[in-house]
């Protein structure tokens, strides 16, 4: 136990993961996953030395993440967020990447209506289906930052791409853009877009109509959103689902303010299945994090809300996939729901929260091995995304796998990126009752209370009897529960 003690101190240090994390070390091969928050909290303040042992190839991670070894006897840790300093190979067809739009309006409070705005025309992009479109959580990452283009390509593994301004003034918008070809930094076309709020849908489509005509002139762009129709008519609910889609995918502790704008948005315009969709997402989670004082009519009124989205979704991909992942956690047919992401990827392959979908579906269906490769896929289309939600993903696929050693540091990876997600905790205490860590599996469920009341929680949305049992068994281990 001597040997244990220095590194358990060690962690202690970093924002209250040590009962997560700190009997990680001193085990198979004397490593452990933890953040570069880690070692930077703590290197300045107890006698350790941190050697960089550079980047690593990580199992089931397709970019190579930097390991750091612990010096004076401790064992060595591991930082597993993802490192992108080698680029990425260009996809075998055009590929581009939008980086967030200046919000121009000289308003702060204007900054959710450009990234909006940005939103809607990489929407419109992915939709043509010879262009391999980079998502939104990894463009955004470069929100704020002078970088150059060069270095966006080489990162993101795009050859094009695309900046430009939004200002909003009165009733008027206007866009201007600029395509870039990021081998060599040269301009290939810039245009300005002017119009009423009224006809903000018009110019976000003719933005991605006009940088598909530069990109390959002799193919068609008529694969943009009017393949899906018009959002919403009504630019009021339009401007709360913007508001709305800031919070829904930035903390669980947003989820609540994401909903009631949603469903503001849904009393303007009772069919606007955008926001309908999301509003059922937002039960789910709601549910799933046992946040809810009446889960029950939280759970009808997402099934409303999902089924609801269902009939106006035609084919918008966002609307069938997040319709499906919430009508799939409140019950419906997992195969049916499957069918429908499945149609929702025929229709958009570089959607990657479709990707990412699927890979939930499947593992809940009880095909974690399929369920990783998804999610993997929609790494790909992401690549500097934030990484949290599809390790906790994949830290299940291998707990229900039982490859609980190769489960334990992609859930530390999830809940470091987004500590106030319940799920991951619950899993990882279970993985460490099943490892016969009681410790770390108690440590894991004081963490999990300060979050939430729901320890155990209705596990139905696991479809197979033997995944139910394993999860339920190692919870019931972990916080000393028999029956």
């Amino acid at each position: 136990m001597r040997g244990r003690r220095k590194p358990r101190n060690l962690v202690r240090c970093a924002r209250g993961f040590a009962p997560v994390i700190a009997s990680n070390l001193a085990r198979a091969e004397h490593r452990s996953a933890v953040s570069r928050v880690v070692r930077d909290q703590v290197r300045d303040k107890l006698d350790f030395s941190f050697e960089d042992l550079g980047e690593q190839q990580v199992k089931n991670i397709a970019r190579p993440v930097r390991v750091y070894r612990v010096r004076e006897g401790a064992a060595a840790i591991e930082h597993v967020s993802p490192a992108s300093s080698q680029p990425l190979p260009l996809p075998d067809k055009p590929s581009i990447a939008v980086l967030p739009f200046q919000n121009m309006s000289g308003d702060p409070e204007q900054e959710y209506f450009a990234d909006g705005m940005v939103e809607e025309i990489i929407t419109a992009l992915s939709r043509i289906r010879w262009l391999f479109v980079i998502a939104r959580n990894s463009s955004f990452t470069y929100k704020g930052q002078t970088i150059e283009i060069k270095q966006v390509g080489r990162e993101l593994g795009v050859r094009y791409v695309l900046e430009g301004s939004v200002r909003k003034a009165g009733g008027r918008v206007r866009i201007t853009a600029q395509l870039i070809d990021a081998t060599n930094g040269a301009h290939l076309w810039a245009d300005r877009f002017d119009g009423s709020l009224a006809d903000v849908f018009d110019l976000q489509d003719k933005v991605a109509s006009s940088v598909a005509g530069v990109i390959e002139p002799t193919l068609q762009a008529a694969e943009t959103a009017r393949l899906a129709g018009r959002p919403t008519s009504d630019l009021t609910a339009y401007d709360l689902y913007l508001r709305a889609s800031a919070l829904v995918l930035s903390s669980s502790r947003q989820i609540p303010e994401a909903l009631r704008l949603m469903e503001q948005a849904i009393a303007r315009d009772p069919r606007y299945g955008t926001a309908l969709a999301w509003a059922a997402f937002c039960c789910l989670r709601l549910l799933l994090d046992g946040r809810s004082e009446d889960p029950e009519a939280l759970r009808l009124n997402g099934t409303d809300f999902a089924r609801r989205a269902l009939e106006v979704a035609g084919d918008d991909p966002g609307i069938l996939a997040n319709a499906a992942l919430a009508l799939a956690y409140f019950g419906e047919d997992i195969g049916a729901m499957t069918a429908l992401v499945d149609r929702a990827l025929a229709l958009h392959p570089n959607f990657a929260r479709g990707w990412h979908v699927s890979g939930v579906l499947r593992l809940q269906a009880g095909q974690p091995d399929i369920a990783i490769e998804h999610v993997e896929a929609a790494l790909r289309l992401s690549p500097r995304a934030r990484v949290g939600q599809s390790m906790s993903v994949v830290g299940m696929a291998h707990f229900l796998a039982r490859r609980f050693d190769e489960s334990v540091p992609k859930l530390l990876l999830a809940i470091q990126e987004n500590p106030s997600f319940a799920n991951p905790y619950r899993v990882l205490a279970a993985c460490y009752a099943h490892m016969r860590r009681l410790d770390d599996a108690q440590a894991t469920i004081a963490r999990l209370r300060t979050i939430t009341s729901v320890v155990i929680p209705d596990a139905g949305y696991l479809r197979q009897a033997e995944h139910r049992e394993l999860f339920l068994t190692g919870l019931r281990l972990a916080t000393g529960e028999t029956t």
